[in-house]
């Protein structure tokens, strides 16, 4: 009676003062959409007292910059999704509020997967809720690599082998190219590091504000010139700027695929073949750096009601329970955001049924966790990116003998470009 007499209460409490709801702008379509809509429905169905609403906004790039002018407007959501490339203009944004002042001093974040609270961290406090992190692993096709004379369980695991194994690829016909890249210009940075480089100064803009790149020195020389002499022997087939070489990878056109984890549930459910997923291939005699952190987090916008932020909180806990996060996992692929999460997925067995869904965790969790390695912030890095993007697509299209000569014209462009955005966008925000 006493039980039935409280919902009774709590039910006209809603009735009388109405849901405090949260809008959530995200930047999640396809199946991801599913997924996201499917974490909201629980949350709410938990909370009667609160109502999330999930908006899909448009592509990454697109929902931040809404983000940021719905701010300037006054008409800002609660929560947005941005993605890595956005830490450095969300800090300098003034328009957030901080996870760490939601959820307290007290609140132990340690669950939280090492590499992803590192990147997300500023002077000791997490400033956006982990959400859907992700770092990029190699898919390739074993019944391509079994056609072209191959090992099918033996994926190759430095440049050089992947050029001669694409190579083969290529010359046996087993496939139209050896690999495509999903975001080009985020493997580039994963390269560097990978392989323990800084990609700009002060210490990849970690410790100050970063004012020059370093991707046109002698390492980012080096895979560029590499990608180059892939690309003329047809190893490296160009597949655009996200997610278009995964069909390139599914029609078997290419027998291998760098790109991100949050692709694996999709490429398995959709490919017709058996595919394997294996780290990155690196370069010898380089320092052991780490895959970089990848996709994105949820930011807590300025201007709302200390009971809305009160739910907001309420919300992250909930994201971060053991279930709901195997669950986000499972669906997308994305990184679970807590240990405790993964040890429930072992537990249950599911990354001995699902492998390719370990390959992520066992590489971020045998690299090092060094400066070099914890992810880069770059002042409108979403524009510097674009023109990595425009070298490599540049670059690829060369056709003459000196590789490396070309990499270093094309990097040091793309450098002075970089250099000029980042020093416009230090005197509007500061060093």
């Amino acid at each position: 009676m006493k039980k039935l007499l409280v919902l009774v209460l709590l039910c006209l409490s809603i009735f009388a003062f109405g849901k405090t709801t949260i809008n959530f702008w995200h930047a999640m379509s396809g199946s991801r959409l599913g997924a996201v809509d499917a974490i909201v429905e629980g949350f709410n169905a938990e909370n009667p007292d609160i109502e999330v609403v999930a908006q899909f906004t448009g592509s990454y790039a697109e929902t931040l910059t809404k983000a940021i002018a719905s701010y300037r407007a006054g008409d800002q959501p609660h929560i947005v999704q941005v993605y890595e490339v956005g830490l450095q203009t969300m800090l300098d944004s003034n328009a957030i509020k901080p996870v760490f002042e939601l959820s307290g001093p007290d609140f132990d974040w340690g669950d939280v997967i090492g590499p992803i609270l590192d990147y997300y961290t500023v002077g000791d406090q997490l400033y956006s809720m982990p959400f859907n992190s992700s770092s990029a692993i190699l898919y390739y096709n074993k019944d391509i690599f079994k056609a072209a004379g191959l090992d099918p369980n033996k994926p190759p695991s430095t440049f050089d082998e992947l050029y001669e194994m694409g190579k083969k690829i290529v010359e046996s016909g087993a496939a139209q190219g050896g690999i495509s890249f999903g975001w080009p210009a985020w493997v580039f940075e994963q390269m560097h590091s990978v392989h323990g480089q800084f990609y700009s100064n002060n210490e990849n803009g970690r410790v100050g504000k970063a004012t020059e790149v370093f991707f046109n020195g002698d390492f980012g020389v080096k895979v560029l010139a590499e990608w180059i002499k892939w690309a003329q022997a047809k190893v490296f087939l160009y597949g655009g700027r996200e997610y278009d070489a995964n069909q390139a990878f599914l029609t078997k056109q290419v027998a291998m695929l760098i790109q991100s984890t949050s692709s694996v549930s999709s490429i398995e459910s959709k490919a017709d073949f058996e595919m394997g997923t294996t780290f990155l291939p690196v370069m010898p005699g380089y320092p052991k750096g780490n895959s970089v952190i990848g996709g994105a987090t949820l930011w807590v916008m300025k201007g709302h009601t200390d009971e809305e932020y009160e739910a907001i909180w309420k919300f992250f806990q909930y994201l971060m329970k053991t279930e709901v996060t195997a669950e986000w996992h499972k669906s997308t692929g994305y990184f679970p955001t807590t240990n405790s999460a993964v040890k429930k997925l072992m537990d249950e067995g599911w990354f001995a049924e699902n492998p390719n869904h370990l390959t992520a965790f066992l590489q971020i969790l045998s690299g090092t966790r060094i400066p070099e390695a914890q992810g880069v912030r770059l002042g409108n890095f979403v524009a510097i990116r674009d023109v990595v993007d425009g070298a490599i697509e540049k670059a690829i299209q060369y056709t003459g003998t000196n590789f490396e000569a070309e990499a270093k014209k094309i990097l040091d462009d793309a450098a002075k470009k970089a250099n000029t955005i980042l020093e416009e966008y230090t005197l509007i925000y500061g060093k």
